[in-house]
């Protein structure tokens, strides 16, 4: 079967479900990752923070985005499971 050859989506799921690859039936050009979708935000931050950001980030060997990015993730994760 040529790659990308057009099949139903019944004989997708069907192959699917019986553990065949199916890469080969998808334009991976074309995809998305779903609420993964960046914004560029601006925040002004006291000089200290970012001398401190930059020491953790240093000693945990990540750039400060990545930094504060993860440090964003637990903190919103926890606040959820604090609400819930």
């Amino acid at each position: 079967m040529a790659k990308n050859e057009a099949i139903t989506p019944e004989e997708f799921d069907r192959r699917f479900e019986a553990g065949e690859s199916m890469l080969k039936h998808c334009d991976l050009s074309k995809a998305t990752r779903p609420g993964r979708q960046k914004e560029r935000i601006n925040v002004d931050i006291p000089r200290w923070m970012i001398e401190k950001l930059d020491r953790y980030a240093g000693l945990n060997g990540v750039a400060r985005q990545a930094l504060i990015k993860v440090w964003l993730a637990e903190r919103i994760k926890a606040e959820e499971e604090q609400a819930a």
